[in-house]
């Protein structure tokens, strides 16, 4: 089908933006975010942080000591730059891959873990983290976010929602709702959208005829952009634009984050061998965000290689301290879900709950 001139003209408009390249080297300077040298290094220390975490946790999965995971090698910088770019009264409405934004948001490690494993402490967020569980069903924290970012501003509050979805998410009818009405309403809300290139095994091309997710945004009369989801400056850059478009009344931001996933959609069962090319992984491998910043960090004279040692001999520790408390949590009882469930019960649950608290009792 031959193209319009209008759908060529905003195919042009949502080209990938770009500080920093696969070397290292910043090659737009006048986009470079104004970050000192110490927040430069925090970055780094937690995608190394989190790299190491993901390897412990796809382990501990595979030991039977962690319930449901979603690795997430390969998408550091789209999720740290995109966090560091918030601030502690910001909402976060994360998908089931989005741990760390979460973690970083205050969610302690030991409570994720007990999350994956399906214990209801794992959900009970402490006093002042505004995070809400991730999201299972796909796309529907995007609706959400609507929600909470139109609160955000009914409440005159200084702070925006960000959600997170996979490529996949933004096939799905709530993507299109949720944007849709975050539009009308002008709310502060950011929709991450963090194009792996595969829902599970679809290919992204064949999950619409949208040359990119960005443009999308048009449709929705919201801004919109799609930035290199390997370079952790350009996702901090283009997150903290659209924080502060929405906190300045402009409305909310869609972000597409062109990255990858090294490993399986998620540690139930799938083969991603199945669906991706061994030339694919190594065109990606070639980019690696850790990669890249690490090249960055060290032709600045900040960052050694005893440095991200300490930082993964930390998260080793860490993870080891946290699944430890994990595992100290009491069990989980049937009249635990049931009270947890409803403020009263109604008459049929009270005789089941008297019957498990019997049975739990012996």
């Amino acid at each position: 089908m031959e193209k319009t001139k209008e759908l060529q003209q905003i195919e042009e408009q949502f080209k990938t933006f770009q500080i920093m390249d696969e070397e290292g080297n910043i090659v737009n300077k006048e986009a470079l975010p104004d970050l000192s040298d110490e927040d430069l290094k925090e970055m780094m220390k937690r995608m190394v942080y989190t790299r190491i975490w993901d390897q412990r946790a796809i382990s501990l999965n595979r030991q039977g000591r962690l319930g449901f995971y979603a690795p997430v090698a390969g998408q550091e910088a789209s999720m740290i730059g995109s966090h560091y770019a918030l601030e502690q009264q910001d909402w976060i409405l994360p998908g089931y891959r989005d741990i760390p934004q979460i973690h970083y948001h205050g969610l302690p490690l030991h409570q994720l873990f007990l999350w994956s494993r399906g214990h209801f402490q794992g959900g009970q967020m402490p006093e002042g983290v505004r995070v809400m569980m991730p999201q299972i069903i796909i796309g529907a924290q995007i609706t959400q976010t609507a929600g909470v970012a139109m609160g955000l501003k009914k409440n005159k509050e200084d702070a925006i929602a960000i959600t997170y979805t996979g490529d996949g998410g933004a096939s799905q009818g709530d993507f299109y709702e949720g944007v849709n009405f975050a539009g009308a309403f002008n709310s502060p809300a950011v929709f991450v959208v963090q194009n792996n290139q595969f829902a599970i095994s679809v290919p992204v091309e064949k999950q619409s005829a949208a040359e990119t997710i960005a443009q999308k945004a048009v449709a929705a009369g919201v801004h919109g952009v799609q930035v290199d989801g390997m370079d952790i400056l350009a996702v901090y850059a283009v997150t903290q634009e659209a924080r502060k478009r929405g906190l300045e009344g402009n409305g909310p931001t869609l972000i597409e984050t062109m990255t990858y996933r090294y490993g399986p959609h998620t540690m139930a069962g799938d083969d991603p061998t199945r669906y991706r090319t061994s030339e694919e992984d190594n065109e990606w491998e070639k980019r690696d965000p850790l990669v890249r910043f690490r090249k960055y960090l060290e032709s600045k004279d900040i960052w050694s290689e005893e440095e991200e040692d300490e930082i993964v001999e930390q998260a080793k520790e860490d993870i080891k301290a946290e699944i430890k408390k994990a595992d100290q949590a009491p069990k989980q009882k049937v009249t635990d879900l049931i009270d947890l469930m409803h403020d009263e019960l109604p008459s049929n649950l009270k005789e089941q709950r008297a019957k498990y608290e019997e049975k739990e009792s012996k």
